[in-house]
């Protein structure tokens, strides 16, 4: 059987240094800490090689970025797609980095160079949409109570805590309709979760009127730091 030969970087260079030969570059390796450097007028071109897009990789080209603005990263093609979700968030971050790419097929000899995208500023575009959304959330809780980079544990979001809020006054001070609740602070969506009532807490006794359930009053136990919160803020002179 004969054996694979294991990729090296030294594969990547064949065919990056005959694309840009063909472009009309000189092309140089290993010249002063670079791994290519191509060079055509006074346009001078610097290419960092590895087998696998890391940050690593990522470091060493933008020390480059210091000698000249054309920098590219070059990898072996991904066997994967190159549309998929992951590959786009990598490209992001290099386009971010102000970094060209290039991608080998087949390295060696008979591999092919491809530019996916050229190294130039990157317009830092702000989603206005997404960070009106956080700022609701935000604006939503009424402190801190989950732990940054928890995935296997319950987060509490501004919905819920609405909910626990309109629970505990419920549960405090008896059958409520939604124009009290909010008199009370609740807010303009209490209707909305007493209708949705996601988490079956809230019942509807008659038309307008509302009660927390025996479902509800057992689950908000389990969030005492925000029924206390919420029962202190009802204060004496808000019992109805």
């Amino acid at each position: 059987m004969t054996e694979t030969k294991k990729l090296q970087e030294i594969d990547l260079y064949k065919p990056i240094q005959t694309y840009f030969l063909r472009e009309g570059y000189e092309v140089y390796g290993e010249v002063k800490d670079c791994d290519i450097v191509a060079v055509k007028d006074e346009e001078l071109v610097v290419i960092e090689l590895k087998l696998t897009l890391s940050v690593d990789l990522l470091i060493q080209a933008a020390k480059r970025q210091r000698i000249t603005d054309k920098v590219y990263v070059a990898i072996p093609k991904p066997k994967h797609r190159l549309n998929s979700k992951r590959w786009t968030e990598k490209c992001h971050l290099i386009r971010r980095l102000e970094l060209g790419l290039i991608v080998v097929s087949s390295p060696g000899k008979r591999g092919r160079a491809e530019i996916i995208f050229e190294p130039i500023s990157f317009i830092r575009r702000k989603n206005k949409r997404k960070r009106d959304s956080i700022m609701k959330e935000i604006n939503g809780r009424s402190a801190d109570y989950n732990v940054g980079g928890s995935n296997r544990t319950k987060i509490m979001t501004a919905y819920k805590e609405n909910c626990i809020q309109i629970a505990c006054y419920l549960e405090n001070l008896g059958p409520l309709s939604p124009k009290k609740l909010n008199q009370l602070g609740s807010g303009k969506n209490t209707s909305s979760v007493l209708t949705k009532n996601y988490y079956g807490w809230f019942e509807r006794i008659k038309r307008g009127i509302y009660v927390i359930t025996e479902k509800g009053k057992e689950e908000i136990k389990e969030y005492p730091e925000l029924v206390n919160y919420y029962i202190t803020s009802l204060g004496d002179d808000k019992v109805i």
